[in-house]
C-alpha cells in the first residue's frame, strides 16, 4: 500500500474532549467517502506501548481540500504529540481503504446509526452527498451523552436545512448532565425510535459505527427486527 507524508495545517475542538486535525491532501490521493487510513507519527518526542500510528476514518469528504482525522483525546503518548505538534508537522499516512461506503441503489434508503467519534465517516459521506446531490435518502440517528460531546453536531444540523434526502434524528442520553438547552429527541438509540422515523425497519441499508457495545446492540436490535444480515454494516471504535 502507498504511503504519502503530508503535513498538519490546523486543529480545531469540536466537542468536549474530541479534536480534529487537519492535513494536506497529497496530489492524487483519492478514497471514497466512508473510508479509513492509517496515520503515523514520524521519529516522536514520546511514544508509550500503545504504538505511534492509529487508525483514523477520513471525516473528509473527497471533494474537500484537506484530509481531517478526528479523535477523542485520551492520555496517551500519540494524542499528546499530536494535539501539541507544531503546524507544518509531518506525519505519514497510507492510502485508503474500507468498506463502510454508501451503496450504488439509489433506490434504498441509507441509515446511519453512531455514537459518539463514530460520526466521522457518516460526515465524510453526508458532505459528499451533499455536493454530488446524490439522490439517496439518507438518516443519520446520533447518539451522545450531551450536546457538549456530540463531534461536528452543528455542521451536521446545516447539513439537514441544506440537503432535503437528508435527516438528522439526534438522540441524548445524559441530559442532566448538560449546560445547553436541548429540542430533540433522548434516550438510546431502540427499535421504537428508528421505528417512529423509518416505519418498517426493512428496507434500508444500515451503516453503524461506535463503541462495541452500540455496535453490537444495534446490530442485535436490527436482526431480530428482521433485516438481513447483509443489509447490516458494522464498523467498531476502540481506544478511543
Amino acid at each position: 500500500m502507498a504511503v504519502y507524508e503530508v503535513r498538519l495545517q490546523g486543529r480545531a475542538e469540536v466537542a468536549e474532549g474530541t479534536m480534529a486535525f487537519h492535513f494536506e491532501k497529497p496530489p492524487g490521493y483519492g478514497f471514497a467517502a466512508g473510508q479509513f487510513t492509517n496515520v503515523a507519527l514520524i521519529d516522536p518526542p514520546e511514544t508509550d506501548d500503545e504504538g505511534d500510528d492509529r487508525t483514523f476514518s477520513m471525516a473528509s469528504a473527497p471533494s474537500e481540500a484537506e484530509l481531517i482525522f478526528a479523535t477523542r483525546m485520551r492520555d496517551t503518548a500519540f494524542k499528546r504529540v499530536l494535539k501539541t505538534a507544531p503546524i507544518g508537522t509531518a506525519v505519514r499516512i497510507t492510502g485508503a481503504a474500507g468498506k463502510m461506503v454508501l451503496h450504488s441503489d439509489p433506490g434504498r434508503t441509507a441509515v446511519f446509526l453512531a455514537g459518539g467519534i463514530g460520526v466521522t465517516p457518516f460526515r465524510s459521506i453526508i458532505v459528499q452527498a451533499a455536493r454530488d446531490r446524490a439522490p439517496h435518502r439518507l438518516f443519520l440517528f446520533y447518539s451522545n451523552r450531551r450536546p457538549e460531546d456530540a463531534p461536528f453536531l452543528e455542521e451536521l444540523q446545516r447539513l439537514e436545512r441544506e440537503n432535503p434526502n437528508y435527516r438528522l434524528v439526534a438522540t441524548m442520553t445524559g441530559m442532566d448532565k448538560s449546560r445547553r438547552p436541548w429540542q430533540g429527541e433522548t434516550g438510546h438509540l431502540d427499535k421504537e425510535m428508528l421505528g417512529k422515523y423509518l416505519g418498517d425497519l426493512r428496507g434500508p441499508v444500515y451503516y453503524v459505527v461506535g463503541p462495541p457495545a452500540l455496535v453490537d446492540a444495534m446490530r442485535k436490535m436490527l436482526t431480530a427486527a428482521g433485516v438481513p444480515g447483509g443489509d447490516i454494516h458494522m464498523e467498531k471504535f476502540t481506544g478511543y
